[in-house]
């Protein structure tokens, strides 16, 4: 790899590009000349210019959903030590803080949240499928177990 020398054109065509929101890959490209991505930010960073908003800078609070803030509302919630295997772990606020707790409604068998934490807690699969019940797998048979299984669901 060779050196990159950083010209006072260079550094000033940085700038602008950083300035219009381009990402560093595509500052990289323009400026050429072998130039990285990762070049581009080390040289954004030495010169001050990392201050653009980016997801990683700048957290946002997701507000909660209208049925966790109703049950929220009504319960109260609970701290760690009163926990069970009974009841929905759902966290609430920053448990560095205080005021954190845990929902404590009655959680579903074999899930740790209530149905309304469940549901917003769990992604569906996106994709329908079905697996035909007939199939009959031989367990005794050499050969690749995956493939009988691809032949078995349908999408």
């Amino acid at each position: 790899m060779g050196k990159t020398t950083w010209t006072d054109e260079r550094v000033e065509q940085l700038k602008t590009l950083w300035g219009a929101g381009k990402t560093a890959a595509e500052i990289a490209k323009d400026l050429g000349e072998g130039l990285t991505r990762n070049a581009v930010i080390g040289k954004a960073h030495r010169l001050g210019l990392s201050g653009r908003v980016t997801p990683i800078q700048k957290k946002i609070d997701k507000p909660l959903p209208p049925e966790s803030k109703d049950l929220l509302a009504k319960n109260g919630g609970i701290s760690l030590l009163e926990l069970t295997e009974k009841t929905c772990r759902y966290p609430y606020g920053d448990p560095q803080k205080s005021g954190f707790h845990f929902c404590g409604g009655d959680a579903i068998p074999g899930v740790p949240y209530c149905g309304q934490h469940a549901e917003v807690s769990y992604q569906r699969s996106a994709r329908k499928f079905t697996i035909n019940e007939n199939t009959d797998f031989d367990t005794n048979k050499e050969g690749d177990a995956l493939a009988e299984l691809d032949d078995a669901v349908s999408v």
